[in-house]
């Protein structure tokens, strides 16, 4: 599909160009994350407990347990990087005035690319920009008892074995909590008065990151799932709420055995979504499932013909106008 059959039905819920002042124009991703292989989602280092919040298992049920979290930082931060790596790949992240490299957590925002733009900076040369992407923690549907377990973890010495060739014993000896494989999370990304480009930048961000929290270098890989995507003038219901809806539907229907039915989810969580954005107070205009398919094709088009660079790079132009 073609960016202007895309843009044909939905032109006037994105920005023409990027201007300082709001417009409150939303655009809301409703997305599924589930855990491919174990994960670790914790604040701290080495030997901290995940990350949970207790809540209400539901809108309707009321018990109280504990829900495992990705938060919001860990969230952002893949997807940011994500998105830093391939502008880098196509020199698309510009220098400052005294000649250093924009780059993440170093006070060097060029304040030109398209990441500055979209995702913020701040002690930048010409001030800051906050975000036009909202994070919110993403909750796991089942209690975190059950999506959740423990593993004890050693330092072998070269020779395989927990002691040194003098017979001395390591002490590299720990438990590490962990998300099991096929937890799901929910979650929901607002993007708010940004053009096409930069939704596509954004979206194909979370489409194109796969490993999330601890270690992710062995462990943490994340399947993320586009469920809806919903063009308003205002924000929509939390993630927790639509986290809560669901876990009522799939336990009205006793689908709420671990691990989770992804297909049963995806229903539930659909008719969720639809239930919840009723009782929103704004002008909200969902798009349809074939939309949400052409769309997602668009994005992998153009990464597979190599024309997502000259999208950014047009678009980063505009900054500077």
């Amino acid at each position: 599909m073609k960016r202007e059959a895309i843009l044909k039905e939905y032109k006037d819920k994105f920005m023409e160009k990027y201007t300082h002042f709001p417009k409150g124009k939303y655009i809301t991703v409703a997305i599924l994350r589930q855990a491919e292989s174990e994960c670790i989602f914790r604040t701290e280092g080495s030997g901290e407990g995940l990350n949970k919040e207790r809540v209400n298992l539901g809108i309707e049920n009321k018990n109280k347990e504990f829900r495992a979290t990705i938060s919001k930082r860990k969230q952002t931060a893949v997807e940011r990087r994500t998105g830093r790596e391939y502008l880098r790949s196509k020199n698309l992240l510009f220098e400052t005035s005294k000649s250093e490299i924009c780059a993440l957590n170093k006070n060097t925002p060029c304040g030109k690319c398209l990441d500055c733009m979209v995702n913020g900076y701040a002690v930048g040369e010409g001030g800051a920009q906050r975000s036009r992407i909202v994070y919110d923690n993403a909750y796991s549907i089942l209690p975190f008892n059950i999506v959740t377990g423990r593993k004890t973890f050693n330092a072998l010495y070269d020779n395989g074995t927990m002691r040194d060739e003098n017979g001395k014993p390591s002490s590299s000896l720990g438990e590490d909590e962990y998300v099991k494989p096929g937890t799901v999370f929910v979650d929901m990304v607002t993007f708010k008065d940004v053009t096409f480009t930069e939704f596509v930048y954004g979206l194909s961000n979370i489409l194109r990151s796969k490993r999330y929290g601890a270690i992710s270098s062995r462990i943490g890989k994340i399947k993320n799932t586009i469920l809806t995507v919903c063009f308003s003038d205002c924000e929509l219901f939390s993630n927790l709420e639509l986290t809560q809806s669901i876990y009522d539907k799939l336990q009205s229907e006793e689908n709420i055995e671990f691990p989770l039915d992804i297909d049963n989810v995806v229903d539930s969580a659909k008719l969720a979504f639809e239930n919840l954005k009723k009782e929103v107070y704004g002008d909200v205009a969902e798009v349809t499932s074939d939309e949400l398919k052409g769309l997602l094709q668009y994005i992998k088009n153009i990464f597979m013909e190599d024309k997502a660079s000259e999208l950014f790079k047009e678009q980063s132009t505009q900054y500077g106008e």
